[in-house]
């Protein structure tokens, strides 16, 4: 039984559990996203968030708590000096995950976990929305300006008639 047990363990051993974490947080920090099973992506997100909140001060001590998890120095240095300018003044949620439907060999959950503030697309969106109407109807009040108002159309001064000719 799992009475307590927090982690998934992936059915892996846990040296290859951490060595794949490694290489899964190496990819997507210097990739910005990466394509996995949903298990996997969300151990992924509780493996790296902690990491890149770490970046937010750039030092060395930092450095080498980093360098210790990912085991690369192109992926700690993007790490300090692209992503955490990024991800700056956002206080948590760094990884977003996005199911993508299932996997014809064996039908497992796929999806991928992919950097916030990396994609463009989703950015687009977000900066083009107008600002959220509340959902209660309101009475919409109908007012016609004075020019294109109904007029009763009273009897206009007529011009005076032909007059027929009298017969005499």
């Amino acid at each position: 039984m799992r009475h307590g047990c927090k982690i998934n363990h992936l059915s892996r051993t846990h040296a290859h559990r951490v060595a794949m974490l490694s290489n899964m947080a190496t990819s997507l920090i210097m990739h910005k996203r990466v394509e996995t099973t949903l298990a996997k992506a969300k151990a992924l997100r509780v493996y790296v968030e902690p990491l890149i909140n770490r970046s937010k001060e750039d030092t060395m001590h930092n450095r080498r708590m980093v360098f210790s998890y990912l085991h690369s120095k192109e992926a700690v240095n993007e790490l300090f000096r692209e992503v955490s300018q990024k991800v700056a003044n956002r206080p948590g949620g760094y990884t977003r995950i996005l199911k993508t439907g299932i996997r014809h060999g064996d039908n497992s959950e796929m999806a991928i976990i992919e950097l916030v503030d990396y994609n463009e697309n989703m950015l687009k969106e977000t900066t083009g929305k107008k600002a959220k109407t509340t959902r209660r109807s309101r009475a919409k009040k109908v007012e016609a300006p004075a020019e294109t108002a109904p007029v009763a159309e009273a009897p206009a001064a007529e011009a005076p008639a032909e007059e027929a000719p009298k017969a005499e």
